[in-house]
């Protein structure tokens, strides 16, 4: 894509328009298309678009917003700038994303909102957490930073990522599926009114040019980002479909090297709706399996290795390590392999032959 990328940049640099020009009011429009959502409005990166969203939707200093301890902490962090409370709710083994049969025992009176974050690339249960949102009152916001493309069955129907939820939101930070030659955002959403207060927010809170109607921010996307992803956009299916043939090279290794392999969940097997922004597996003696892999040349990652409710800048909030069991032990456990489109099918296998060869020690398990 060089050239094409190369050429589209350039007209930008001739254009002279170069903030929220011509390529953001199209990215907008190609990305609401293909995420099936009737409004899409981009923003300067994924911690704003979080940002964004609790504003637009009222939350305010004092307010709760349930959420998940494993994830980055931009997820929190929003919560925390607005001046809310993060409350965190444990993970599912299995997803690793919030368990939505501990949401309910966690909402008070002062709960306002849930993030949802669709962690590596898989959704969250979504039925069961719009099913206690709507029961509840409560608005919900799906962080779908590692999820742009991933999709899953519900009500029925195959549905996208971040279009579900009141708002949903995106990063395209480089590393992510969908990437940025630096930082972007975006923020959905299918209501008329919200898109029209998003919209105004992300500058300062302007309605027409001097006049300011709201609070805002200034958290908007520029013209050379939003034409490289419009690029990208076309080839997002694809790169996510090789994503997951390198997942299905992982799988046999690790269970033949019998570790604990990602799961999908029913509601995403059914669509093939996992989109692999990270592959997790799971070992027991995590770190000296990491150090075998590395001895051999072969690059991990962990994702993450601390969860919040464990982090300092949280330990006002009171959390004790063992209260959230499931997401304290998945951080002990978790290791990422290399996966990311560029990756040949042939270096994956490599990646698995390496990983079959030193889980065969006695050193892990």
């Amino acid at each position: 894509m060089q050239n094409e990328i190369e050429a589209a940049v350039l007209a930008v640099l001739r254009g002279g328009h170069y903030v929220l020009g011509p390529n953001v009011t199209a990215f907008e429009e190609e990305s609401a298309k293909y995420l099936q959502v009737k409004h899409s409005i981009s923003c300067a990166n994924g911690s704003d678009a979080l940002y964004l969203a609790l504003l637009a939707l009222g939350i305010k200093a004092g307010d709760e917003v349930i959420t998940t301890p494993f994830t980055y902490v931009a997820t929190a962090e929003a919560i925390s700038q607005i001046g809310a409370v993060p409350v965190f709710v444990d993970i599912d083994a299995q997803t690793y994303n919030i368990d939505p049969r501990l949401i309910e025992a966690k909402i008070t009176a002062k709960t306002r909102a849930i993030i949802v974050v669709h962690l590596y690339g898989q959704c969250c249960d979504m039925e069961a957490v719009m099913a206690i949102a709507e029961k509840r009152g409560l608005k919900v916001i799906e962080d779908a930073a590692q999820a742009f493309g991933a999709r899953m069955i519900y009500k029925g129907q195959i549905r996208m990522a971040g279009g579900i939820g009141d708002i949903g939101t995106y990063s395209f930070y480089p590393t992510k599926n969908l990437a940025a030659a630096g930082d972007a955002g975006l923020v959905v959403t299918n209501s008329d009114e919200l898109d029209n207060l998003l919209r105004r927010i992300r500058v300062h809170g302007t309605y027409k040019r001097y006049h300011h109607d709201v609070l805002g921010v200034n958290s908007r996307l520029d013209e050379i980002q939003a034409a490289i992803l419009r690029i990208k956009l076309k080839h997002i299916d694809n790169w996510n479909n090789h994503r997951r043939a390198i997942a299905a090279i992982y799988n046999k290794a690790v269970v033949d090297a019998g570790l604990a392999a990602p799961k999908e969940a029913d509601y995403i097997k059914a669509c093939s709706g996992h989109i692999y922004h990270q592959y997790t597996l799971r070992a027991t003696n995590r770190d000296a399996l990491r150090e075998a892999m590395h001895a051999k040349g072969m690059a991990t990652e962990v994702y993450y290795p601390v969860p919040l409710h464990m982090q300092p800048v949280y330990k006002d909030l009171g959390y004790k390590p063992e209260d959230l069991p499931v997401a304290k032990q998945a951080a002990e456990e978790i290791l990422c392999l290399p996966i990311y489109a560029e990756l040949e099918l042939d270096d994956a296998k490599r990646v698995a032959a390496v990983l079959g060869q030193v889980a065969s020690t006695t050193v892990v398990s």
